[in-house]
């Protein structure tokens, strides 16, 4: 006999299929500009754009001024791990890519355009990316496999002039070191003090590793694990691939004061905070660990489409504080809640890249957005579709740009919130008129 969980899911996957074949798929182009008719493709086409195309040619910058690139976002993978479908290939990886343009757009006003790429060469994908960059103001690298996405993402932000962001990595850790950030509020402790285990050590973990130490984290208080058992400087798997995966030797070296060896539960035993972006549960992550932690214990497991523990069974077992990937659950931590703004804030002053401190100052703005609205224990972050949210961490991205020297334009904080809003709720009524008309 099924479970519930199991019948809700395959209901949902079955929906799913039905809804993407009735609309074959989720995003068109529509036009931006004023068109009444035939006439003005006169000032839109020929002769009229050869205008626009002289004025980028002796001012290149210009390109950002009279086309889209300002708005222009290319979501970039190789289908070689597709959420938590593994190497499924570029085809398969479509969908998620056409929702992940949905996202960009219905949240942020960010125009994206999906691009999977025939190839998992990561040669061929940096030099494929290196020939985009004249199209798009931002590129998003997505579900690409490990450790080849660290390589990638490193060499493209060394060449390109724009900003590139892999939501696997930056996007999760973001979101992580937000919700984080409300959890030790709600429960009383200090990120300085407390003990973390981390389960799994794949690019949303090395990157959540990072921001944490940024954060003021204590890196020999954290006990790592990936699928062979916890990370130490005994690992000698770890240090014979440390030329191809450093971030790994580099836990290995920093953290697990106390040589602690084994599995999940070894690291788990005693932790105030576990922080799970491994594979698909529920049995990942067992009762009995969770209740070996700490008192007033927070649990993110964060693995898709099912988390590495399911809430109930964790909060039954003594965590105080529970957040995974899914939006049926309470206090979802997705990258949604980061990406749409980030971009949003960094395309807006021309940001050049988006640094780590870029991404703390969103993670921070999106604790206070949560916090400004009352936190409780189910709910630590704001809600994906909170314009007042996307708002105002768009402005905190932008102005951390602006503050390090890597923007090209300027906003005036109060106004830019405005304007953000104003734009995003345009978007809305757009989709909710197209809603109104699909049903007549």
């Amino acid at each position: 006999m099924k479970n519930p969980l199991q019948a809700q899911t395959e209901r949902a996957n079955a929906e799913a299929v039905r809804r993407h074949a009735q609309s074959r798929g989720k995003i068109e182009i529509m036009p931006k500009c004023e068109l009444r008719g035939a006439e003005d493709f006169a000032v839109w086409y020929t002769p009229g754009v050869a205008a626009a195309c002289r004025a980028i040619q002796a001012e290149t910058d210009r390109v950002f001024e009279l086309t889209n690139r300002a708005n222009s976002v290319a979501i970039v993978t190789d289908g070689s791990r597709v959420l938590g479908l593994g190497n499924i290939g570029p085809e398969a990886g479509l969908p998620v890519m056409e929702g992940k343009a949905l996202l960009f757009k219905y949240l942020g006003d960010v125009d994206a355009f999906p691009i999977c790429l025939a190839t998992q060469n990561p040669d061929e994908l940096v030099r494929t990316v290196e020939l985009l960059e004249p199209s798009f103001g931002g590129i998003n690298l997505e579900d690409i496999a490990q450790p080849k996405c660290f390589r990638v993402l490193e060499r493209l932000r060394a060449k390109l002039n724009i900003p590139v962001w892999h939501d696997d990595q930056q996007g999760s850790a973001t979101v992580l070191i937000a919700g984080l950030t409300n959890a030790l509020t709600i429960v009383g402790k200090s990120l300085s003090e407390v003990r973390i285990a981390m389960i799994g050590m794949g690019a949303a973990n090395v990157s959540v590793y990072r921001l944490l130490k940024a954060s003021g984290a204590d890196p020999t208080a954290i006990v790592a694990c990936d699928s062979a058992g916890a990370l130490h400087r005994g690992r000698d798997d770890v240090a014979a691939g440390r030329q191809e995966f450093p971030q790994k030797w580099a836990v290995c070296n920093e953290t697990n004061a106390g040589g602690v060896t084994g599995g999940i539960a070894e690291a788990m035993r005693g932790a105030d905070v576990c922080i799970a972006f491994s594979k698909p549960g529920p049995d990942v992550i067992r009762p009995e660990w969770v209740a070996a932690m700490a008192h007033d214990a927070i649990v993110f497991a964060c693995a898709n489409p099912v988390p590495e523990i399911l809430p109930q069974a964790a909060k039954a077992a003594g965590a105080r504080i529970v957040a995974t990937g899914r939006s049926d659950f309470s206090n979802q931590m997705n990258n949604s809640l980061v990406f749409p703004a980030i971009f949003r804030g960094a395309l807006d002053v021309r940001a050049r890249t988006i640094s780590d401190e870029m991404a703390l100052a969103a993670a921070a703005e999106l604790a206070r957005c949560a916090a400004d609205a009352g936190l409780r224990e189910d709910r630590i972050l704001p809600h994906m579709e909170d314009v007042d949210a996307v708002s105002r961490v768009a402005a905190a991205t932008a102005l951390k740009a602006i503050e390090q020297g890597i923007a090209r334009g300027a906003i005036e904080a109060g106004e830019y919130v405005r304007q953000v809003a104003m734009r995003i709720s345009r978007v809305r009524k757009k989709a909710a008129m197209m809603q109104y008309a699909a049903t007549e």
